[in-house]
């Protein structure tokens, strides 16, 4: 990749990712990094971004990043932890602050004639996120900026391109975040922003052909955007070498198989599908556990795929539509395996009999680039602007145990519910949105009868790339509708709840 790119050592912040994207949204390419596992070859990146963390600098277990090979030798800005550590071990002194500080704040001084700050003025609004404070500057620490409560809120070091701030840049409440990054890293770095998505769409196809060669390759797509994206990158670059299968786990939403091979039909893609739904359902007989439920669909899916990856010759690589967020979240700041919240049915490897090298051409991209990447290569707007659906499908949708009545059940549920909110206007002001099937009966009335029957639950939130989200505060008139619809025209179900959760602290999907 010829291209300038930004280092950022991750001190284990929530944030962190942020920077990332807000760096790129500067069509400048970054690359995430635990703090104690830096790239061996710091002289390729043209800047360093040092994070926050949840981590205090006076604690005995504080993180001691080594910097002797970029401080004073690279542009480096310190974020929040980064700019504390600046302090606290170089002569300057962080304590605990007798008023935390978190959320939305003012600057009340801005230092006049400094490139770091231009366009920012005194009243721009800044994200705080800590407990300690900076009392004192380090050696040759020049103050830039304050707020209210925060008296070092940014501040530089003479004599070397250093600059640090107390505050999230990287944040949407940072209202001149934005301008700050591009301050320093277009302005100062001298950082050449020209990271495109048709320099990538470019970069990459010359890079795959250059890999694969003659080689042919197999490619599970799911219907969704990432292997959608990834299957035209891969045929632009070895056209009828690429051999795509859409397998139907009986766990896609109403007419979802056939709708989406009708839809590939029309972009040249060399797709076969393949319906394995009795397969899926028969190895989640009985299953109700989550994991267990993902494991045997997982399971399932590579025996499917390696059967059907058999009757092709000569097939020497397996492309996945693996993107960045599940890369990064695979190593935490101290080095180890990040807490497993649930599997993801794209990681973790293959098993040993499927002799096929792994290709994975949006390794380098967040959802929001895959996305862009697709709209430059000319892609459908509504495949693009898809929702994000779960790799096990409608299993993690049912809680409990799986059967091909509880499926019906839920794809009908499903289809009321996406095909009212397109109908209404409403299905792309949601970033994702679905139906759960509870493991509870309810009595109900119906026609002067009495009903036990099943209750479902419907999930809607807004969120830039799922690592937060909130729920929409969708129109009851919406919600009325959509209920009355599902309890008429859906047999078997009888109520209706809507999910007004955020994550965190819940999930997006339940299981």
């Amino acid at each position: 990749m010829q291209h300038d790119k930004v280092l950022i050592l991750d001190f284990g912040s929530q944030y962190t990712q942020l920077i990332a994207r807000r760096v790129r949204e500067l069509n400048i390419y970054s690359e995430i990094h635990p703090f104690n596992k830096p790239p061996k070859n710091v002289d390729d990146y043209k800047a360093v971004i040092l994070s926050g963390s949840p981590m205090s600098v006076r604690s005995e277990d504080a993180f001691h990043p080594d910097l002797s090979e970029i401080r004073g030798k690279k542009p480096m800005l310190a974020v929040c932890y980064g700019a504390q550590y600046l302090a606290h071990f170089s002569g300057g002194e962080v304590a605990e602050s007798n008023t935390r500080e978190y959320g939305r704040a003012n600057l009340s001084f801005v230092e006049d004639n400094e490139a770091f700050l231009e366009g920012i003025q005194v009243g721009s609004q800044v994200w705080m996120s800590h407990s300690d404070t900076i009392k004192q500057l380090p050696e040759n620490g020049k103050l830039l900026a304050s707020t209210h409560d925060v008296q070092n809120a940014a501040y530089k070091i003479e004599g070397e391109t250093t600059y640090a701030i107390q505050f999230h840049p990287e944040v949407y409440h940072s209202t001149d975040g934005k301008q700050l990054l591009e301050n320093f890293l277009v302005n100062i770095a001298n950082v050449n922003p020209d990271w495109t998505p048709n320099a990538f769409v470019q970069e990459t196809v010359d890079d795959l052909q250059a890999k694969l060669g003659g080689d042919k390759v197999v490619l599970g797509l799911s219907g969704g955007v990432d292997s959608s994206v990834a299957a035209m990158l891969l045929h632009k670059a070895i056209g009828k070498n690429l051999y795509c299968i859409f397998v139907n786990n009986g766990l896609l939403r109403k007419n979802e198989f056939t709708d989406v091979l009708e839809q590939y039909k029309g972009m040249g893609l060399n797709v076969k599908g393949v319906d394995a739904s009795a397969r899926f359902l028969d190895a989640l007989a009985g299953l109700s556990d989550p994991e267990l439920k993902r494991k045997a669909i997982g399971k399932t899916f590579i025996e499917v795929f390696d059967d059907e990856a058999h009757l092709i010759q000569d097939v020497k690589w397996l492309a996945q539509g693996t993107i960045y967020p599940d890369v990064i979240e695979s190593v935490s700041a101290t080095g180890g395996p990040s807490a497993t919240i649930k599997s993801h049915h794209n990681v973790g490897g293959l098993p040993d009999y499927m002799k096929l090298q792994i290709v994975e051409p949006l390794r380098a991209l967040f959802k929001d680039e895959v996305r862009r990447v697709g709209a430059s290569m000319d892609m459908d707007k509504d495949l693009l602007g898809r929702h994000p659906f779960p790799g096990p499908g409608l299993a993690i949708r049912i809680l409990g145990d799986i059967t091909a009545e509880k499926v019906q059940i839920l794809q009908d549920v499903d289809a009321v519910f996406i095909n009212g909110l397109r109908e209404s206007g409403l299905y792309d002001k949601v970033w994702q949105a679905g139906a759960i099937l509870l493991p509870v009966n309810s009595v109900g009335v119906m026609g002067d009868e009495r009903t036990y029957e099943k209750c479902v639950a419907l999930r809607a939130v807004e969120s830039t790339d799922g690592m937060t989200a909130d729920w929409v505060n969708l129109p009851y008139e919406f919600l009325q509708k959509t209920s009355n619809d599902i309890i008429n025209k859906v047999k078997g179900v009888n109520r209706v709840v809507y999910d007004i959760s955020s994550k965190p602290p819940a999930t997006i999907e339940w299981e």
